[in-house]
This record gives C-alpha cells, structure tokens and sequence, in this order.
C-alpha cells in the first residue's frame, strides 16, 4: 500500500514522488496538463473520470493531482466511493512544483503550473 495514509487520506509532493508502488493520476484539463505535470502521471480530466474509471489499475493506490487540491479531492472521493484506494495530493502542481520535484510539458515551453 506504499505511503497509503487512510486516516488523513492525503500525501504530501515528497511523499506522492517517493511512493513508487502508487499511480499518480492527474485529473486537470488538458491545457493544464500540457504546460506541465508529473513526468510518471497519468491524464483523465476529472470531467472525464465516471466514464473512464474502469482504466484505472485497482490493485494500486491513486494519487489524485490538481493544480491546487481541490479537484483532485473531488477525484479522491469519487474514486473511494468507487471501491479504489485513492488519496488526495496537498497542494497540487503548485506544491510539486515548489517542492522542485520533476516536470515535462507537452511541447517545447520549459514546463510550468497553469
């Protein structure tokens, strides 16, 4: 279960990068996602998610990424109540980014959060 922490149900950046048994699962729209993400991250924009949830692996904890948190909580919740074992990344990209944790973007613009 890695760093799976079901009592807070959230990891920090440093924690999410480490947790190499984890799916980082991005849920922003897909411009975000182009200026920059996680390089190991997976793309479903939450609007998205009900109807792609059956790509997910269940037999992995998610890790939910936004740009802030907000979102990704709202991915952490619909996913749990889905019968994944999915936590909530604290900060989104914004703390990724700051924490100075690797990033691609889509493109040949330097990666940034959007």
């Amino acid at each position: 279960m890695g760093l799976f922490r079901k009592a807070r149900n959230e990891v920090t950046p440093s924690e999410a990068a480490a947790d190499t048994g984890a799916l980082l699962l991005d849920v922003r729209e897909p411009a975000e996602w182009q200026a920059g993400h996680a390089p190991a991250a997976r793309h479903i924009p939450l609007g998205a998610l009900a109807g792609r949830i059956d790509e997910l692996p269940r037999d992995r904890t998610l890790i939910c990424i936004c740009r802030s948190g907000n979102r990704s909580a709202q991915a952490t919740r619909q996913l749990g109540d889905a019968g994944y074992r999915a936590v909530n990344m604290q900060g989104g990209m914004r703390a990724w980014s700051a924490a100075g944790l690797p990033m691609r973007a889509d493109g040949s613009a330097p990666p940034t959060v959007v």
